[in-house]
């Protein structure tokens, strides 16, 4: 049987009795061990263990081909839920685009990183993230985990509680490449590469369960193909994670990393 351990937002991570390895964030295919249930309570949660030193990069499939938007706009629904770690509301407006895409800063301690959301892969979590940004939302909030592990090289941002657990009150659906990768006989889809520079959304590791928080991959991660691809992360301000990134984290996160050692707070959005 597959034990629910993790109940905080992250990459998924598993449990089971036979040796899987690193499994969800460095995803190790074609194990003997095929089945498991995903451990989250409340938030996503990333790999089981930390990569022996040298370990290989797993091989995974790209992501799936992002699907052409059939409409100009869409309609999202933000359903109240989850646990409000700041006051906000949800967009205005249930209607949003569905091309170009919208370039903002994030302006933080360790200098401006800027991204760039792409409205036709993720409309309504870039819709989202927009409207959180406009309101403060993310004015003052540390990017509270890293993982360094290979095959698992991120930062989660945007939980102002800096538990893991916390978000803007209000949950709204997957888009790609949630929407389209599938497994088969009602097993998980297999391992994913999200590469480096790439903008997710975390979750809870259930369906449709996306809020304020999200990862900033700063190098090639294999994960489930069950995060939301919202844009990337502009050329300027990899390196900056990256050098932040080498002074590690206190490894006190039960899904993989920890609370940076450099630490890296968002204090504003342009």
């Amino acid at each position: 049987m597959t034990a629910v351990t993790a109940t905080t937002q992250g990459v998924v991570r598993w449990s089971r009795a036979c040796t899987l390895g690193v499994v969800a964030v460095v995803a190790v295919v074609g194990t003997g061990c095929s089945t498991g249930t995903a451990t989250t309570a409340d938030t996503p949660p990333p790999a089981a263990s930390a990569a022996a030193p040298g370990l290989a990069m797993p091989v995974a499939a790209p992501l799936p081909p992002r699907p052409v938007p059939d409409a100009t706009n869409v309609t999202c629904a933000y359903v109240p839920g989850g646990r409000s770690a700041r006051p906000a509301t949800a967009p205005a407006t249930t209607s949003a685009p569905t091309s170009g895409t919208t370039e903002i800063t994030l302006d933080t301690t360790i200098g401006a990183v800027p991204l760039v959301l792409d409205r036709a892969s993720a409309p309504c979590a870039v819709h989202s993230l927009e409207s959180l940004a406009r309101q403060g939302f993310y004015n003052g909030v540390a990017c509270h985990r890293l993982s360094t592990h290979v095959g698992a090289r991120l930062y989660q941002c945007g939980d102002p509680s800096g538990t893991g657990t916390g978000g803007p009150g209000y949950t709204f659906a997957d888009e790609w490449p949630v929407t389209v990768s599938h497994g088969s006989g009602g097993y998980t889809p297999p391992p994913a590469l999200y590469p480096r520079g790439t903008i997710a959304m975390a979750n809870t590791g259930r369906a449709d369960t996306n809020g304020s928080q999200f990862f900033l991959v700063i190098g090639d991660s294999v994960l489930y193909p069950q995060y939301t691809v919202l844009g990337t992360v502009g050329e300027a301000g990899l390196p900056l994670l990256d050098a932040a990134a080498a002074a590690g984290d206190d490894g006190s996160s039960p899904l993989g990393g920890g609370t940076p050692t450099t630490p890296v707070v968002i204090t504003g959005i342009r």
